[in-house]
């Protein structure tokens, strides 16, 4: 766990990266990675003193976030998401970027509680913000932020280390992300601590580094499918490669996340 102040923490993992606030009201907790590691997770927070969470926030839908929500729902948790959230658990999902069906996930495991723009909470001496970002990285995404502690979970709108994996085939969009990032950019200023929802903590200047990539790269993108470029052809020519030691060696390869881009900006 890395300690962000005297109540609130990060805990990563194997899947994406959880958010905890700790405090009279009860644990809150954001995303909860993959199913086997429910009990692992648990022992992690009775460590930091707390408990099972007594609310569970899920960013988005995708597995690495929402694996345990099953196991945490049987130890008490109310889980909260964006209603799409909801609607993608509980129907059968293709990943077409993965080639994989997802099934529905049992109804154990889908939010109880779901809003369709914005909600706030008030725990732990918090006011949390849940701010829904249309067509991002999905389209059910939510940051989370708390003003008091000037903190934002950006779940997987933000990938720290790697070029970010963009769900078209779940709602996402280039355009929607860089407007989810600027969102976050507004709300934040140079002393907000901002978790990701893979990497490492982060701040206001590597957001905003991490935007301008994506803007440039957008741009390119459209501007060599204004000229007819195949893929191929884009591919070849390079768009990414000032920013492939920065952004290109981790899992997501920038071949990779020029088809995303591809794809998206192409329909």
């Amino acid at each position: 766990p890395q300690k962000i102040n005297d109540h609130m923490y990060m805990l990563t993992g194997s899947g994406g990266n959880i958010g905890v606030c700790m405090g009279a009201d009860g644990l809150f907790m954001i995303d909860d990675q993959f199913a086997p590691l429910g009990d692992k997770i648990k022992a992690a927070l009775i460590e930091l003193g707390g408990t099972a969470p007594k609310y569970l926030v899920n960013t988005h839908w995708h597995g690495d976030h929402t694996g345990g929500n099953e196991y945490f729902k049987k130890e008490g948790a109310l889980i909260i998401a964006h209603e799409n959230v909801r609607k993608r658990k509980s129907t059968d999902q293709l990943m077409r970027a993965f080639g994989s069906n997802v099934p529905a996930s049992p109804e154990a495991a889908w939010p109880a509680i779901t809003f369709s723009e914005d909600l706030t909470l008030h725990l732990n001496g918090e006011d949390i913000l849940l701010l829904h970002v249309h067509h991002a990285h999905t389209d059910g995404d939510a940051l989370v932020y708390f003003p008091k502690s000037n903190v934002i979970h950006m779940g997987d709108t933000y990938f720290q280390a790697t070029y970010p994996f963009i769900d078209v085939s779940s709602g996402g969009t280039i355009d929607g992300l860089i407007r989810a990032v600027n969102k976050a950019l507004f709300l934040a200023n140079d002393e907000t601590v901002i978790i990701p929802g893979h990497g490492s903590l982060s701040n206001r200047t590597e957001l905003i580094a991490y935007r301008d990539m994506l803007e440039t790269l957008s741009n390119r993108m459209k501007q060599a499918l204004k000229a007819d470029m195949s893929i191929e052809e884009i591919k070849a020519a390079k768009l990414t490669s000032e920013y492939d030691e920065r952004w290109g060696q981790g899992w997501m390869k920038p071949d990779t996340f020029l088809d995303i881009l591809y794809t998206d900006l192409s329909r």
